[in-house]
């Protein structure tokens, strides 16, 4: 066995071999796959192999993708048979909601390169003439689709790796994982040790069991599938012996079941509720192949609808029911990239859609590793989207509801409940009593709107359509009412939305932000470090206020923070709460190794609210002895100040555009400093407002947020970064890259559109629409809603160059129907910030 590495894989199954095979074609032949038993002894061998390119993340979209290409071209390069079956994938539609989604998937698709047909009943009837149409509003079909042999895919994969030089070593048991003085891996095997500059955990349902042994929590456990594959069917079998052409894979999402042919027989794969997470310790050691006992009861109402639409499923025997174990994390994406705190340690885990997923998530790991960042945006899948919160208890939960959730309507808005309320400020309280509707980012409540007093919708009279797959609201309060619709229309929290930015805009608002990521950069290398990795100027003057972006190599956008001096040498900063994991560990593995520059995280130590309005200034003003005049704390500024019997660092900064201020403050202080506000307030008119409201704003504003319109997909200067990047500053990670780009010529631009939706509309853009010139795909919504302060509806927006000037007429399609759209002034709402700085 070697005893000497450039990257160890560890896991033979079909993500782990992929990620070797991509990493050999990036050149790097000196690379190693431990397998403890055979490959595909995993999850992998009892997959059902399909290859589902519906998805409604960015990130997830493109490997998918990338995949089905890719594993046609993998059977040419090996000469292997990897036993793609090219018969398409059919979603049917029964309700209007399931339609909105597949329309807004559609522009999605569209926007990646993902062809996507548009199917009537009788032109699915045609492809499948065994299901019954009954009901069926209309279906969406991949055309590229179809389904695979996983362990023939993951052998052409393991040839094609060992044809570039790659190691692979099965029957191998990894025994520990141990970070040597000199950063390199010592991975310890039954079969001998082995050192590597990097290591890669692709593990399946040992992920736990792998973390643990270099001090990670890995947020993967298990949840057991099934799917039940019968005896063959006359008529099938009659088709196929008349040659004709295999039927597309079904799926109908409203009853939470796929279906394809399988042998001559049917085989039907349900995503059931009440389905168990497993393997919470993880597999044993002996563990090769295995099945959990089947359990039919718990599929019997997914069953009865799919002999419903496919009588001939019920007119045979079962012949098997599989009952494995699927890798899940608590929001079902798969966790892929670097592991947090950890150098050149690399986790490729947690894939619900594992054969699907394998080629793209091989395909971007390797270039990673090999090239320091992928080409795609991968911040849907990054490992650091969750943090310590998620604890096994927590995944217990997070993950049964993410696999009962696999085929529910993906709303835009959509919150589900499971492991809530986790993390609270200690506002919380009074916010619920003021009405807030909350939401969740990374384990924080988060007031989304507030409800008027006694406001609720009864669930009993709610037209809701007779479909296993039908809530479109949360769980209901005890009185049997909810407060919200989820929809991709404007909801019924729309017009309450709006009154809270009326109120903003003509009074004041108070909003609790205690969510933001917050860390303390201190030490004598403090300013020259944080200058020597951002791309702004940080202020010379203790006191002022900067936004910085932290890019990568490229050029592109990683982070984003708020930058302030607190303390002689002592820099706060801030950035977005739902990131704290990410953009805290990217600036560790960036500190100085001569102990120079501290960090100290203090998320949980400070609690964030947000005063804003025109009236903000005489509501502060009321509690406070610091001078706030315009003179004395001009806008971008901070200093801290007394609030009542409480301190606070105030900020006058905010993400509404509102003159205001940020209270940072001891987040012990916080119900103290809420309470002052709102009886200072009162007389001013001030009521609270939330997420949603803000956001409406920003977008009036043209904001950008990550991984929005800033992502690693777009230069800074293309994202229009101009006044935040300063090239001619002496040297900053990316700087050459932004310099060249724009001496080369930009391929994107950010522009902010009015989209001319019809007075009866009630649609607005949300992100990721396609967008057109003269009939032709030229760029791509990122975000969108409606400026209630301009009564405009708006989307942000990236497009090619030729199509940014101002006035430039383009088209948006939004839910499937095209709407004309035109190039406006950045910033459309108080364009000279004068409300800002007032």
């Amino acid at each position: 066995m070697k005893t000497q590495a450039r990257v160890v894989v560890i896991g033979g199954g079909v993500v782990g071999v992929s990620t070797l095979y991509h990493l050999a074609k990036k050149g790097w032949s000196d690379v190693v796959l431990i397998e403890r038993k055979e490959l595909t002894s995993g999850s992998t061998w009892h997959a059902a192999g399909l290859l589902p390119l519906f998805n409604m993340s960015y990130s997830v979209g493109q490997i998918h993708k990338y995949s089905v290409k890719f594993y046609q071209e993998l059977q040419e390069e090996t000469g292997m048979n990897v036993g793609f079956t090219n018969c398409s994938n059919i979603r049917l539609a029964r309700t209007k909601d399931r339609w909105d989604e597949y329309m807004y998937y559609a522009g999605v698709a569209e926007t990646i390169g993902v062809p996507v047909k548009l199917l009537t009943p009788e032109q699915v009837k045609e492809i499948w003439p065994l299901a019954e149409m009954d009901g069926i509003l209309g279906a969406i079909q991949h055309p590229e689709d179809g389904y695979i042999q996983p362990a023939d895919l993951t052998q052409a994969l393991a040839k094609g790796a060992r044809d570039r030089g790659a190691t692979i070593y099965r029957y191998t048991t990894v025994l520990g994982i141990e970070q040597l003085p000199s950063g390199e891996w010592l991975v310890k095997t039954d079969k001998g040790d082995i050192t590597a500059e990097h290591v890669v955990s692709a593990t399946g349902n040992f992920a736990r069991k792998t973390g643990k042994m270099v001090g990670l929590d890995v947020p993967v456990i298990p949840v057991e599938h099934q799917y039940i594959v019968t005896e063959p069917h006359p008529a099938i079998v009659e088709r196929k012996a008349k040659g004709l052409p295999e039927m597309g894979v079904l799926r109908e999402s409203d009853s939470s079941w796929y279906m394809r042919e399988e042998n001559g027989g049917l085989l039907l794969g349900p995503y059931e509720k009440g389905a168990p997470v497993c393997y919470v310790d993880g597999p044993s050691d002996a563990s090769e192949y295995e099945l959990f006992q089947e359990d039919l009861d718990r599929l019997e109402p997914y069953i009865e609808t799919a002999i419903a639409r496919v009588p001939a499923f019920g007119e045979v025997g079962i012949k098997k029911v599989y009952n494995g174990a699927i890798a899940y994390t608590p929001d079902g994406s798969p966790i892929i990239g670097p592991a947090p705190r950890l150098k050149n340690f690399w986790l490729n885990e947690g894939h619900s859609f594992g054969v699907t997923a394998a080629g793209g998530a091989g395909w971007q790991l390797a270039e990673w590793i090999v090239e320091g960042e992928p080409s795609i945006d991968m911040m849907g899948v990054d490992p650091r989207r969750f943090g310590p919160y998620a604890t096994e208890g927590y995944l217990k939960e997070k993950n049964e509801e993410a696999y009962a959730e696999v085929f529910s309507v993906h709303y835009p808005d959509e919150e589900r409940g499971a492991a809530r309320p986790l993390k609270r400020s200690p506002s919380y309280d009074r916010q619920k009593a003021l009405g807030a509707v909350f939401g969740t980012v990374y384990g924080w409540e988060r007031a989304n709107w507030f409800a008027p007093q006694d406001y609720g919708l009864d669930v009993a009279k709610l037209d809701k359509p007779d479909v296993l797959m039908n809530h479109n609201h949360p769980k209901p309060d005890a009185d049997g009412k909810v407060k919200e619709i989820w929809s991709f229309h404007r909801s019924n929290y729309f017009e309450h939305v709006g009154n809270e930015i009326k109120n903003v805009t003509s009074n004041v608002g108070l909003l609790d932000m205690s969510a933001f990521a917050k860390i303390e950069v201190a030490g004598p290398g403090a300013r020259e470090w944080l200058d020597s990795i951002l791309a702004n100027r940080i202020p010379k003057k203790q006191g002022r206020i900067a936004l910085c972006h932290l890019l990568t190599k490229q050029g592109g956008v990683r982070s984003e923070f708020t930058v302030y001096e607190w303390a002689p040498g002592k820099f706060y900063l801030v950035s977005a709460g739902a990131y704290e994991n990410h953009d805290h560990d990217y600036l560790v593995k960036l500190l100085p190794a001569d102990g120079s520059v501290t960090l100290r995280p203090i998320t949980q130590m400070y609690g964030v609210l947000v005063l804003a309005g025109p009236k903000s200034r005489e509501v502060l003003q009321k509690i406070t002895r610091a001078d706030l005049s315009n003179e004395a704390f001009p806008w971008l500024s901070g200093k801290e100040i007394s609030v009542g019997t409480a301190t606070a660092h105030a900020l006058r900064v905010n993400f509404v555009g509102e003159l205001g201020w940020e209270l940072h403050h001891p987040i012990e202080q916080q119900n103290s400093i809420y309470d002052l506000l709102l009886e200072a307030g009162a007389e001013f008119g001030i009521k609270p407002f939330g997420i949603r409201a803000m956001t409406a704003m920003a977008v009036e504003k043209s904001y950008r947020l990550i991984p929005r319109e800033l992502s690693i997909e777009y230069n800074a200067f293309e994202s229009g970064l101009d006044r935040f990047v300063h090239p001619n500053k002496g040297d900053f990670i990316g700087r050459d890259a932004v310099v060249k780009a724009r001496e080369d010529g930009l391929k994107w631009n950010f522009v902010t559109l009015e989209v001319h939706v019809p007075g009866v509309s009630d649609v607005d853009a949300r992100g990721s629409e396609p967008i057109y010139a003269n009939g032709q795909l030229i760029g791509r919504a990122t975000h969108g809603g409606y400026g209630w302060r301009l009564g405009k509806s708006l989307a942000l927006a990236m497009v090619k160059p030729d199509y940014s000037a101002l006035g430039t007429q383009l088209e948006i399609k939004i839910l499937g129907k095209t709407h004309k759209a035109t190039v406006i002034p950045e910033t459309p709402f108080d364009t000279e910030n004068e409300r800002l700085r007032a």
